[in-house]
């Protein structure tokens, strides 16, 4: 029999418990919502008001991935559900995780939570920008590093403040809290300081997406600030072989970083990392962080 728990008045069936989902490290299902559930408030606060797309493995990385924006059958009736802006249908229908019940609801069904750079009650309208440093090999997170330092001091040349955090991959992302301005706005200032640090970094950065261009060099990703696009959530597990989680960095790991296995970070350390540092991404969901675009 399924075990039915009751979070915050809401009563959850939470199956499978002792699946093992990561072959590498032996995790289970039940350690993956208890992570989850350590882990809720500062995860609470990064999806708030964002309508979610799921990135489903319900086997585990090695099975079956599938993306879902809409909310899947059997959602409960009590989970937030927003209408958004659709390139395909007009308008869409996406779960929106505010509270801890819908949280584990969703963590149960075994997903990465992935979010648009604005919120629910402004479709396309930013409040973040967010670069995806995408190393191809043989570069790894050291060089994504170098690109990252170069571009949080050309960001700060025009007064805003950039976070780090691994994409709990290959790569790092990089986001800065902005005042609200339209995403086709953010989209280009982004594209437009890709380009200059491939300018002035041409042996580490190509701001085009094309394969053949990327061996030995960083992509510098800046199309994810279209409003259509959405970016791993800080603090989810990825698909990955082993249960990483995009994790925030201190600057201070970014500038000492000398291997990319300095920066990877699993489902055991998020805790510690919280006690010690808090949520370093914190300024993210402060208004009085945001930056103007120039």
């Amino acid at each position: 029999m399924t075990p039915i728990t009751e979070v915050e008045g809401r009563r959850l069936a939470l199956s499978n418990l002792d699946k093992v989902l990561y072959a590498a490290t032996g995790t289970t299902k039940g350690e993956v919502l208890h992570y989850y559930a350590r882990t809720a408030g500062p995860l609470l606060a990064h999806l708030a008001d964002r309508p979610v797309s799921f990135l489903r493995y319900p086997d585990g990385p090695d099975g079956q991935r599938f993306f879902t924006k809409n909310p899947p059958p059997g959602t409960p009736s009590w989970v937030r559900i927003a209408d958004v802006p659709s390139t395909t249908a007009g308008t869409s229908r996406q779960v929106v995780v505010g509270d801890l019940p819908t949280l584990m609801w969703a963590a149960n069904l075994v997903v990465e939570f992935h979010t648009p750079q604005w919120c629910a009650d402004e479709p396309g309208c930013a409040d973040r920008l967010v670069f995806d440093l995408d190393p191809g090999a043989p570069a790894t997170a050291v060089e994504c590093c170098e690109v990252a330092l170069w571009l949080r001091e050309r960001l700060s040349a025009d007064g805003l403040e950039a976070y780090a955090k691994t994409s709990g991959s290959k790569g790092l992302h990089l986001l800065v809290p902005l005042e609200r301005a339209p995403s086709a706005e953010v989209s280009a200032y982004a594209k437009g300081l890709a380009v200059e640090a491939e300018t002035a970094l041409p042996r580490l950065v190509v701001h085009r997406m094309r394969r053949s261009l990327r061996p030995g060099k960083v992509f510098v990703d800046h199309s994810q600030n279209a409003a259509a696009k959405k970016t791993a959530t800080p603090y989810t597990l990825r698909a990955r072989a082993e249960p990483t989680v995009s994790t925030p960095l201190t600057w201070e790991e970014v500038e000492g970083c000398t291997a990319a296995e300095q920066l990877v970070f699993g489902v055991n350390d998020i805790a510690g990392r919280l006690e010690r540092y808090g949520d370093l991404l914190g300024p993210l969901t402060d208004p009085g962080s945001a930056g103007r675009l120039p």
